[in-house]
């Protein structure tokens, strides 16, 4: 036991933070903090040496029903690893993932991420990318892999895991972990305390009085010094920079809000537009110009047009009152319709000058119109702004303005055909009028 090591090189804790070193990594930062695996890059127990030098010292490989286990006795207590209990200690998610990829793929998918150093050899190294393909490379090597030295070289095995990473692939971390602890207990010269965050993870979750431990082992960690060291230029590498592919990019939440902040101003611009005009009309209702008549139907009524005292047809002019209920409404479900789609408050705009007035729409149910009045002081909560349920995924920028726009030309082509509309029942109406008084002025003289 005494001859087995800790390596402060090895399974180190990620250093995924962003300070004003990390310029030009934001990207691949954000990535990783995004992924699955973050919580095997990031954890970090509290390590007790004597727990991880005696589970190293006791354990040993063994098949149960067909599945490889690895049993080690700590204080005494009996500890089992499977690759299940790996996958299910370090949340890694990644039951049925790739375990290797064919050559053929791994070349191309290196090429394609700026590798310059491609060749049939399947040992590659991180000096021949640019720098965030660079730190994912040492990440994910210092981090989850075996290896204790010699940290610009990598495998096939490797190269697998970060094209996966890369290509929104599922790679099989759990079973790599596992089997490298199985080959740890088979190297008899170059064995050493292998991945002491994780054995402690798993000591953790299977046995109590850890704590009752005293000697305690810091592990090693990333810096912002990565961001540096990742910068630098490899012999033999051109310097030019690869981005990262599309589906890495991770959009943080400050751009997010920003995106959201325009979304909503270019929404409220097109609802007040909206609205104002269906507020024009009631205000020449209110002045005269429209005359509103409330009817409704009975059944000694012959015509629907009625006559006046004089014998003509009554003209009820509820077309304007017609316009501004169906804009009303239009705007209301249009507007109601692209709100829920949103994540955050959407400020209310009143039509109204006073905020204290009322806001109504007119209904028409079986003939009879009726008008439905909301208090403008109901719709005000928390500074006039609405809370709205928040959708399970936000959309994009581009996807929202592409939706309000869309809204917007869709109410204005039904606003444009409702005055079509319009303007064609009163022609109708029109010649109605002129037509029977011809015939009431033809009677008049015959008489």
């Amino acid at each position: 036991m005494a001859n087995l090591k800790f390596v402060d090189t090895h399974n180190m804790v990620a250093f995924l933070s962003k300070p004003t070193e990390s310029e030009g990594f934001e990207q691949i930062v954000d990535f990783l903090n995004a992924h699955p695996i973050k919580y095997a890059l990031t954890i970090n127990p509290t390590i007790y040496i004597s727990c991880i030098e005696q589970f190293w010292s006791t354990v040993k490989a063994k098949t149960i029903n067909g599945e490889q286990q690895l049993h080690a006795l700590v204080d005494g207590k009996k500890v089992i690893i499977t690759e299940s209990t790996v996958r299910r200690d370090l949340q890694l998610e990644d039951e049925e993932g790739v375990d290797c990829l064919p050559n053929a793929t791994i070349f191309e998918q290196l090429a394609l991420m700026g590798y310059e150093k491609i060749s049939q050899q399947l040992t590659f190294y991180k000096a021949f990318f640019s720098p965030q393909w660079k730190f994912l490379i040492h990440t994910v090597l210092q981090c989850l892999s075996p290896k204790t030295t010699a940290w610009n070289e990598f495998s096939s095995t490797m190269a697998s895991a970060i094209i996966c990473l890369a290509t929104n692939q599922k790679f099989n971390f759990s079973k790599f972990i596992f089997e490298s602890m199985i080959r740890n207990l088979e190297n008899v010269s170059g064995k050493f305390l292998m991945y002491p965050r994780f054995v402690q993870v798993f000591l953790d979750k299977q046995l109590d009085g850890m704590s009752t431990h005293n000697g305690i082992y810091i592990a090693p960690s990333h810096t912002k010094k990565i961001f540096r060291n990742m910068r630098r230029v490899g012999k033999g590498f051109s310097g030019r920079v690869t981005p990262l592919f599309p589906t890495m990019v991770v959009q943080n939440q400050a751009e997010l809000g920003e995106a959201d902040e325009v979304v909503h101003k270019e929404l409220g611009d097109s609802l007040v537009k909206a609205a104002t005009t269906a507020s024009s009309l009631e205000a020449e209702q209110d002045s005269g110009n429209i005359t509103k008549t409330r009817s409704k139907e009975t059944p000694n009524e012959s015509s629907s047009l009625g006559t006046t005292s004089g014998g003509g047809p009554r003209r009820q002019e509820t077309i304007g009152d017609t316009i501004a209920q169906t804009r009303f409404e239009n705007v209301s479900k249009l507007s109601n319709d692209s709100l829920l789609a949103r994540d955050e408050d959407i400020t209310l705009v009143s039509v109204q000058d006073d905020a204290n007035k009322e806001m109504f729409y007119v209904d028409t149910l079986n003939g009879e119109s009726t008008t439905t009045t909301i208090s403008s002081q109901g719709l005000s909560h928390d500074k006039g702004k609405g809370i709205l349920v928040e959708p399970d995924k936000p959309l994009k920028k581009k996807d929202q303005l592409k939706l309000d726009e869309e809204i917007t030309l869709k109410l204005q082509a039904e606003i444009d055909e409702e005055e079509k509309i319009a303007r064609a029942e009163e022609e109708k109406i029109d010649e109605a009028n002129i037509a029977w008084n011809d015939i009431q002025a033809k009677v008049d003289a015959d008489y």
